[in-house]
């Protein structure tokens, strides 16, 4: 019987009723389910859980509701203080623009309390579709992001077996381009600082450290393989490791996976006296504008950031324009190598200090 009269009230909630239980007025409610992005973060949360706990659906059917327009698109960005996303979303926000879109930009920075919010956003009718750029689809305790039937593409960071058309670039090859460059150099020990193990980025940039490895008939070195996370702190806490090895004993060369950990290892060696690139030649990965004015600038692969997100964008627009989820694209867009000041060939002293073998 309570199963019964739950369900019969979540047939016949009405907007008064989400107004109550959130603790707003009914203008309120229904300003947060037109307009999303001109109320506060807290009305929003409070305003949609009250929507998913009475089942109020707007007064009109549910076909005219899944054909209803908002004009605004929903970007997950994992984590909005990496620079690295700043020209992804321009890109973005200009293509959006031009067709007549805004944008919400859904911060998730690790929380499932802000993921789960913005699926609830988006499942409510909110968004048009939704531009992936955190790896995942999102979801909620009890619902996945798909049952919104909105359309979807991924770009940055490829989400595997998905079949909603994506965006990226190769990273095994252009990792694997970085530490080539090191090798062509003269550098036989190569260091290199990872991001997250979990991160698909991470494990294709390590898979294209070690193919470079392997070609040359380099041994990989265990050793030389340093934890970090994609911040700007791990790689302070690499170079400090770094510092601790006997001198003999430290890497001529390291490729970073991406630029913040490089920055942040140049400037923790450099202050305690190690010279960039005499003493160690590094390489980062992403291109960030920080690249190329720290000291000295860095040798990187620089990703098409401001392309990847208009790319993604215009196939946003495409599915939404004519009202289909989408079929699997796999779209690949090329970065390049960008030689800077940070590289060189190792001290002639050092330049062979690890011998060459076959690595398994």
């Amino acid at each position: 019987m309570a199963k019964r009269t739950r369900a019969l009230h979540r047939k016949t909630a009405k907007i008064a009723d989400v107004a109550e239980l959130a603790g707003v007025s009914v203008a309120t409610v229904s300003r947060t389910l037109a307009r999303p992005e001109v109320v506060t973060e807290e009305t929003r949360t409070r305003v949609l859980a009250a929507v998913r706990d009475t089942g109020y659906t707007p007064n009109i059917s549910a076909r005219n509701l899944r054909v209803r327009k908002t004009m605004v698109v929903l970007v997950a960005v994992p984590d909005i203080a990496n620079p690295f996303f700043a020209e992804v979303l321009q890109g973005i926000d200009d293509t959006l623009s031009t067709a007549g879109y805004g944008l919400i930009i859904a911060n998730l920075a690790g929380s499932p309390e802000k993921e789960a919010r913005y699926v609830d956003l988006v499942c409510a009718g909110q968004a048009d579709g939704v531009l992936l750029l955190c790896g995942h689809v999102m979801r909620s305790p009890d619902r996945d992001l798909r049952e919104a039937r909105v359309p979807l593409v991924a770009a940055c960071e490829y989400i595997p077996r998905e079949s909603f058309p994506q965006v990226t670039i190769d990273n095994v090859g252009t990792a694997r381009e970085a530490v080539q460059h090191l090798i062509e150099l003269g550098h036989t020990s190569i260091a290199y600082l990872s991001g997250p193990k979990s991160n698909i980025l991470e494990q294709q940039r390590l898979e294209g450290y070690r193919q470079a490895l392997r070609e040359a008939a380099i041994a990989a070195d265990a050793g030389l393989i340093l934890p970090g996370d994609f911040t700007f702190r791990t790689g302070v806490e690499a170079g400090r490791a770094l510092l601790a090895l006997e001198p003999l004993a430290r890497p001529t060369a390291l490729f970073a996976a991406n630029d913040e950990m490089a920055i942040g290892l140049i400037k923790t060696v450099h202050a305690a006296g190690l010279q960039i690139p005499d003493d160690l030649s590094v390489v980062g990965f992403d291109g960030i504008a920080y690249a190329d004015y720290c000291e000295p600038t860095l040798t990187t692969i620089v990703q098409p950031r401001r392309d990847l997100g208009a790319t993604a964008a215009a196939e946003l627009i495409a599915l939404m324009t004519t009202d289909k989820l989408g079929l699997r694209k796999d779209i690949t867009l090329p970065a390049r190598l960008m030689l800077r000041d940070s590289t060189r060939p190792p001290p002639k002293s050092r330049g062979h200090s690890r011998s060459r073998t076959r690595s398994g």
